[in-house]
């Protein structure tokens, strides 16, 4: 009766050959930092794909699984320094700065790396924006780049990011707008620009405003605009995509280990209205489920994300056939519930109102879309283990 994670790994080939379609020019790289189930890290490396590594254990981990440190970019500008030794002694070429500072430690420790400037970007309308914390400022730039040349370090490109859940694709394209200011500016003080990394903020699922076809359409025109093929042969562009590759290959399932009833009126419904009068002394029901936000939903805080909870039904009891998800149930069958993990914090709420059908212990709730940032940042606080995975492959 544990919870578990079942991955698709159909569904992330799929979405590679979907990127390659959409992205001809850009290699992805993969954020080992959305979801490093090993599984699913061994089939993008068999795909072609590289990796965005962000500390030494994510460098470790993707070399001991066979990854080329080719194809493994060292992309966290703050670095600890001992990281930094370690990517050195394992031949990680690309690795990203935003600071003066951070010259000063690359040019001690790593002095023949090559360096990727982060810029910061207009990040306002995404999910999760990183300016606040990196990316130097356009304006700021060229002295980075004038201070990084007479330093004798080795730039070789710019990285940006435009935030994680992006929601105007007009940001990716005033930051590439930016980078071709750099390239242009880096190249007449000496440099010759080899790299330009577009970062992440690609949509892992259906379910939103900006669709990943759309973006790919807005960012082809501004790249073939200030970055032709013609013109930039030398040039190569990656990303970092991480929801988007893991989200919607991963499903969760959690078992309802304990439920109480409750007397409550139904939000929404006026006390004395005939629907109300009906609602009011009906309960409703708190169910508790093995995994919580300590575990796979650390994502509803860490990440801003929205979980809808699915109902698995037993039709009949044979080996065939016997189980599927009942999205069609009738209003008239719904009570007002809320849905808890298992540990003993009073904040470990999944979800706090939500209309379902009176279940029973030991039934199954189903969550789509759950492979980003939730395997990743998941503890064992109370002793409750994190949750197992199984794999499929769909054609």
């Amino acid at each position: 009766d544990d919870a578990f994670f079942v991955c698709d790994l159909g569904d992330v080939v799929k979405k590679y050959v979907r990127w390659q379609k959409n992205f001809p020019r850009i290699v992805p790289y993969y954020a080992i930092k959305c979801n490093p189930d090993e599984t699913m890290l061994k089939l993008m490396i068999g795909l072609g794909a590289g990796f965005d590594c962000a500390s030494k254990a994510e460098i470790r981990q993707m070399l001991s699984l066979g990854a080329s440190p080719e194809k493994i970019i060292f992309a966290n500008p703050c670095k600890q320094t001992s990281h930094v030794r370690y990517a050195k002694e394992n031949n990680i070429k690309p690795v990203v700065f935003d600071n003066k500072e951070e010259l000063v430690k690359m040019k001690k420790n790593y002095p023949n790396a090559d360096l990727v400037l982060r810029i910061q970007t207009d990040d306002s309308q995404s999910v999760c924006p990183f300016s606040m914390k990196y990316g130097a400022h356009p304006d700021s730039c060229p002295q980075l780049l004038d201070t990084a040349y007479k330093m004798g370090l080795n730039v070789v490109g710019i990285s940006f990011h435009v935030g994680s859940g992006c929601t105007d694709v007009q940001a990716f394209v005033k930051a590439i707008q930016n980078a071709r200011v750099l390239f242009d500016y880096a190249e007449s003080i000496g440099y010759h620009f080899t790299l330009l990394d577009i970062g992440g903020g690609f949509p892992g699922t259906e379910n939103v405003d900006l669709k990943f076809e759309e973006i790919a359409s807005m960012v082809n025109l501004a790249l073939d605009d200030l970055f032709p093929k013609s013109d930039f042969p030398h040039v190569q562009i990656i990303a970092e995509p991480g929801r988007y590759f893991a989200a919607s290959a991963y499903t969760l399932a959690t078992n309802i280990i304990a439920k109480r009833a409750v007397l409550q009126g139904v939000p929404g419904e006026e006390a004395d209205s005939p629907k109300g009068k009906i609602f009011q002394n009906l309960p409703a029901f708190m169910y508790y489920v093995n995994d919580g936000i300590y575990g796979s939903f650390n994502c509803l805080f860490f990440d801003h994300a929205q979980v809808t909870p699915q109902i698995l039904k037993v039709i009949e009891p044979t080996p065939f056939n016997s189980l599927h998800v009942n999205k069609e149930l009738s209003v008239s069958m719904r009570f007002s519930s809320s849905i808890w993990g298992p540990t003993c914090d009073g904040l470990d709420q999944i979800c706090e109102h939500v209309m379902l059908p009176e279940l029973t212990t030991g039934n199954w709730i189903i969550w789509e879309d759950m492979g980003a940032y939730t395997i990743s940042a998941g503890s064992a606080f109370n002793g409750f283990k994190t949750t197992k995975m199984f794999y499929v492959i769909s054609e």
